[in-house]
């Protein structure tokens, strides 16, 4: 993968037109200049929300990155300035929301980039800062630009977060600009799609197989997940159709150590409603530049003689563990998991489980006092 982020854009504040919206009278609705396509100058539709800034106050940032049959979210933008955060969603994909906000076809923006995720994989051909995905990222580190401009955000406390195709935006942007980010969440989103996520499905009614290879050598994430330098979490769950977990595991295992932290639900379901309401999302963008209490954190784990342990830090108590199994093998969103109590030994921040007889794949989830938890990597048999 040679294509990085052009100069051009790392330090320029994007221009934006803004306009009344009836519909979203707490926001403003804008139209962002974006990176040009085919040499031609585009604009990205969006909302962008404050809340109330005290004189001499800085709050954070973060940019909000829709996935698939989505767009720019009012309802994702208000969810992040009722938490203190100056937030800004745009549509990724060159349209505008339709009335009811999920859910494509959205109408065309005339002044929009490329369609998105489907089409870019029939365009790897073209100039490579053409295609959708270069496109995301280049746009991805406008907004924060823009973000970066306003009076009252603090330029060192803005991150990223996106859900499903804006998981896996989220971390081509995070990775083509790590200087630029104090945080990532990607939620569903990793690499090594070419692997056997469902994307090897779809692509063939998309594109040629020489088309599909050729776009993961330029565009898959496991070759930006290296380059991330910011605090990152990582939060997906069990059955994922879109995002296996051995796809995920393989992905975050690219990111240093020190930096990841890793939150699987079991059967957490794929949605950009279920993707935004996971309460350790705002927890770690808080823990990171709001000076909120530490999410639990598994710092390590592996098994021996039968057992799985791992070693965890959390700045609440933990209050219980479990161990999350199957016995099942195949197609990974088919498997089935259960849930059952594990050990743990608080004082000792470790907790442990005798794994079942004919176990195939487990890990531990550890939960704080306030409900949020945090995984291991999994276990796998063979």
């Amino acid at each position: 993968m040679n294509w990085t982020l052009s100069p051009r854009w790392i330090h320029h504040t994007p221009t934006i037109e803004t306009s009344a919206d009836r519909r979203v009278p707490d926001l403003r609705s804008i139209l962002m200049e974006g990176p040009e396509l085919h040499g031609k100058p585009t604009r990205a539709f969006g909302y962008l929300g404050m809340p109330t800034v005290e004189p001499g106050q800085k709050i954070p940032g973060v940019v909000l990155v829709h996935g698939g049959g989505g767009t720019a979210f009012p309802q994702w933008v208000r969810l992040w300035t009722q938490r203190g955060y100056a937030a800004l969603a745009l549509d990724y994909c060159g349209a505008i929301p339709h009335e009811k906000g999920d859910g494509g076809p959205h109408p065309r923006n005339p002044v929009g980039g490329p369609a998105g995720w489907d089409a870019s994989f029939k365009t790897t051909d073209e100039k490579l800062d053409d295609q959708w995905p270069a496109h995301v990222a280049t746009l991805g580190r406008l907004a924060r630009n823009l973000l970066a401009s306003l009076p009252g955000v603090d330029n060192a406390r803005i991150g990223v977060t996106g859900i499903s195709w804006g998981g896996y935006s989220t971390l081509l942007i995070a990775g083509a600009s790590p200087d630029a980010f104090a945080f990532a969440i990607p939620v569903y989103g990793c690499g090594f799609l070419g692997d056997n996520s469902c994307w090897n499905d779809v692509q063939v009614g998309a594109a040629s197989e020489p088309a599909w290879r050729k776009w993961n050598e330029l565009w898959d994430p496991s070759h930006f997940i290296p380059k991330i330098a910011c605090p990152t979490l990582w939060v997906s769950g069990t059955n994922d159709f879109a995002y296996p977990l051995d796809s995920l595991q393989k992905s975050h295992r690219l990111q240093d150590a020190g930096k990841r932290h890793l939150c699987i639900r079991p059967n957490m379901p794929h949605s950009h409603e279920g993707g935004w309401a996971p309460r350790e999302i705002g927890a770690f963008a808080d823990q990171v530049v709001a000076g909120g209490t530490a999410n639990p954190r598994v710092t390590a784990s592996g098994v021996e003689g039968g057992t799985i342990q791992s070693l965890f830090e959390s700045g609440r108590p933990v209050v219980s563990a479990e161990l999350v199994w199957t016995r099942a093998t195949g197609y990974w969103s088919d498997r089935v998991y259960q849930c059952t109590p594990a050990t743990l030994h608080a004082a000792q921040r470790r907790v442990e489980a005798v794994l079942p007889r004919l176990a195939t794949t487990a890990y531990l989830l550890v939960q704080d006092e306030s409900g949020q938890v945090a995984s291991s990597e999994y276990w796998s048999k063979g």
